[in-house]
């Protein structure tokens, strides 16, 4: 991983606080020298706009909230003060994903100026190490609220140390349905704390979660809620569901950028790779059914250029920390606006540019109009290439391909189970509060 992912990249845009009038500096926010040090040995030069701001509140104590869009640097914002601030405490932060969880790892290990005993609490993998992590008095745990609730339950964890709780991508997690869990972890932190909370995104659950669990917090927000990524050049396509592959393939034929597509469930995200596949493309892909180590390998594939393709579903929407992505493909549209924005905001991260293309059918147009209300600016509405002979050929391709057999069986045996990420099984959400449920029946787990 490199200095100029998601914490670290130095953004010439924004502005700087009120009564500043020196360009702004990492040595004018308030940290040690041997934080400073850590920072330049990190490649670090340039503070972005969220980092300059929040930063020193954090330094100060105060409860944060944190709201920039994807990219921009939260992640330093709120581990550089945890690191100098709580060195002799514990401190805690939740993420919504295994790969955001191993993200901030990273970044905390890059900027440690000194050794750190932590512990990284995912699921996926083994709870051995995780629980002898626990027991030996870390001074940093990095966890999703899953299966940091198991290891509570099982007498693993406890977290009456904890001088510092961050969660970020707070939306997300609330959207995942881990409010319970959250609930869980909150009961055992110490009332007596300092909260921050940062994330692209700021819906009501998320203001309500704040009034009930953040004190007297310093709002910071570099950019609107619903903000997209400045030089993400947006285009959305009004297509039918059958054209939405060769569509895709036909926009990857036109230049050899590094492309991430999503797709709505795990079925189709193993379709849309298996058409790539044999279309001669490198590609991998990333869901909830895949092991951790096969998702790892995964991202690692795409971020070193291995694979030009990567395939996700939502899960992963948060946890992609690659330098440069090229193009960002909503092969389905997400049923929660916010999540368009935080797919727009994998390409064009940090000063970078980037493309983004979505694929409307007709029963998704309900959703595009979601997200133009959102994001408060409609997405350029872009020609289908229907006369292309690279897009008839692959119309035809797909069309004359074998169909594979429906499922045969029990009548429900094709439903999915509730979606279960982490070892949390999330609880279901109303249509009016960000939809676990949606045209169809039951949304299928990621």
């Amino acid at each position: 991983m490199t200095a100029a992912a998601d914490s670290s990249s130095s953004l010439s845009s924004g502005s700087p606080p009120p009564g500043s009038s020196t360009s702004p500096s990492f040595d004018t926010l308030g940290l040690t020298a041997s934080s400073l040090g850590a920072v330049k040995r990190a490649g670090y030069t340039v503070p972005t706009p969220i980092q300059e701001r929040a930063i020193p509140l954090a330094l100060r104590g105060r409860d944060v909230v944190g709201i920039a869009a994807t990219g921009t640097g939260k992640t330093a914002a709120f581990v550089l003060p945890l690191l100098e601030r709580h060195a002799h405490g514990l401190s805690l932060i939740l993420a919504p994903t295994r790969e955001l969880a191993l993200q901030i790892a990273e970044h905390v290990e890059r900027l440690a100026s000194r050794r750190l005993k932590m512990a990284v609490v995912i699921g996926g993998v083994g709870m051995g190490k995780q629980a002898a992590d626990l027991r030996g008095s870390p001074q940093l745990i990095v966890a999703t609220p899953g299966r940091l609730v198991d290891h509570l339950q099982q007498g693993n964890a406890r977290l009456d140390r904890v001088t510092a709780l961050v969660l970020d991508e707070a939306d997300r997690m609330l959207d995942m349905g881990f409010r319970p869990q959250l609930t869980k972890i909150l009961a055992r932190v110490p009332r007596q704390r300092q909260t921050m909370l940062f994330s692209a995104t700021m819906g009501g659950e998320v203001e309500q979660f704040t009034r009930q669990h953040v004190t007297d917090p310093a709002r910071v927000e570099v950019s609107r809620s619903g903000t997209m990524a400045p030089r993400a050049v947006q285009q959305v396509f009004l297509v039918g569901q059958e054209e939405k592959t060769a569509l895709l393939l036909t926009l990857l034929a036109e230049d050899e950028e590094s492309t991430l597509v999503f797709t709505r469930t795990k079925h189709r995200a193993d379709k849309v790779t298996r058409w790539l596949e044999r279309s001669g493309l490198e590609v991998a892909r990333i869901h909830a059914n895949r092991s951790q180590n096969q998702r790892v390998q995964a991202l690692e594939g795409f971020r070193s250029g291995r694979y030009r393709v990567l395939v996700a579903t939502d899960i992963a929407a948060r946890g992609i920390d690659v330098e440069e992505i090229g193009h960002v493909v909503n092969y389905d549209l997400p049923h929660v606006p916010e999540d368009y924005v935080h797919r727009i905001g994998r390409t064009a991260r940090a000063a970078a540019s980037g493309r983004a293309s979505s694929f409307a059918a007709p029963d998704e147009v309900p959703l595009l109009r979601d997200i133009d209300r959102f994001t408060r600016t409609p997405v350029p509405r872009a020609e289908v290439p229907r006369d292309s002979p690279v897009f008839q050929t692959h119309a035809r391709a797909v069309r004359d391909a074998p169909q594979a057999p429906r499922h045969q069986g029990h009548p429900r045996a094709h439903r999915q189970p509730a979606r279960v990420l982490d070892g949390a099984r999330p609880t279901p959400r109303s249509p009016g509060g960000g939809s676990v449920l949606f045209s169809g029946g039951p949304r299928r787990r990621r």
